[in-house]
């Protein structure tokens, strides 16, 4: 696949102020850049992660190719089937913290940005809060969720311009697929809603209590709840979801799926999109019914998913004689 990863985000909002605080103290982000008109956040070594620009800008998209040469590979391919490809000049560049990039809009008017040569930051990850870190590498940022006006449309776009795999697909309680470039389960999923929209990031931990903290500091600071926490079917994520300062949920989760994208064989999620939990407020009442019956099925008839257990992570020792009939498996 050309392209590798999500590297940054950037979105918008109201009050910079309150980003600040949400980043570093909730989601433990450090704030590597401030302005009057902008936020820089980091994850990991990467100079910035995620932008956060004041007013109502349209957010953008970073996604991450190996060098130029692949860079205006792209390019090209894109422009043979007309689509519109910007280069972005060395003072965009500069502030998305890349040495080149090209941005183009996707069939619902998304801006699609594609870089090389992300920057490096000078010192080490020092997280806003106490946790232990986020995990990103050659497996990107996270993942992006996109509502979508045309999702069929949006569909083809992805996969055949710009070469996502699908991952696998759901029907109910909504219409979504979800697409991977890389190991992660997936790194874009597109919702068909009739809205153009970004519904959800996610950021993925590396200690599963790290998400369990998130969860209560979240209640404590009276924060928007979209999520309640659960546990998918597809990529095994246990997390929550809580509204940004963007008015965007953000997925605070631990434990994702790492597939073989060569030989992945796209299936049809019918047990819902959640093992348990995850009662979804975005929903409608319709669609928090159907979703609510699906999990209290999953509950009757014991579905379990294998845990994904990190690099480093302690797998833990259970007496043989006490040993529950779990599926688990360790990742790379």
């Amino acid at each position: 696949m050309t392209l590798l990863s999500l590297g940054y985000v950037g979105l918008s909002a109201p009050d910079l102020s309150e980003w600040a605080d949400f980043g570093r103290n909730l989601l433990g982000l450090e704030l590597a850049d401030a302005s009057t008109e902008t936020l820089a956040f980091r994850m990991d070594d990467r100079r910035a992660r995620l932008h956060v620009a004041a007013g109502d800008a349209a957010p953008h998209f970073g996604w991450e190719v190996a060098d130029a040469s692949a860079l205006d590979a792209m390019a090209a391919r894109l422009e043979a089937r007309r689509v519109a490809v910007h280069r972005a000049d060395a003072g965009l560049a500069a502030r998305r913290c890349v040495r080149e990039m090209i941005w183009f809009l996707d069939p619902d008017g998304n801006r699609v940005e594609l870089f090389h040569g992300a920057e490096i930051a000078a010192a080490p990850f020092a997280p806003g809060r106490n946790i232990a870190g986020f995990r990103t590498g050659a497996l990107g940022l996270g993942h992006a969720v996109l509502t979508c006006v045309d999702l069929p449309a949006q569909l083809r776009f992805y996969t055949e311009m710009l070469g996502f795999g699908v991952s696998d697909y759901c029907f109910s309680p909504f219409t979504a697929y979800f697409l991977h470039v890389n190991p992660r389960h997936h790194s874009l999923a597109l919702v068909g809603t009739g809205v153009t929209g970004v519904h959800h990031l996610m950021m993925e931990l590396q200690q599963f209590d790290d998400v369990g903290h998130g969860y209560d500091l979240a209640f404590d600071r009276g924060e928007d709840i979209g999520v309640t926490l659960g546990r998918h079917s597809n990529d095994y994520m246990t997390s929550f979801y809580v509204r940004t300062p963007s008015n965007v949920l953000l997925e605070y989760g631990w434990g994702g799926r790492i597939i073989d994208p060569a030989r992945w064989q796209a299936e049809e999620l019918t047990v819902g999109p959640s093992i348990w939990g995850h009662e979804r407020s975005w929903l409608s009442d319709e669609g928090r019914a159907v979703a609510r019956a699906m999990r209290v099925r999953n509950a009757a008839e014991g579905l379990r998913r294998p845990l994904q257990y990190l690099p480093g992570a302690a797998v833990p020792s259970v007496p043989q004689a006490s040993t529950p009939q779990v599926e688990s498996s360790i990742t790379a």
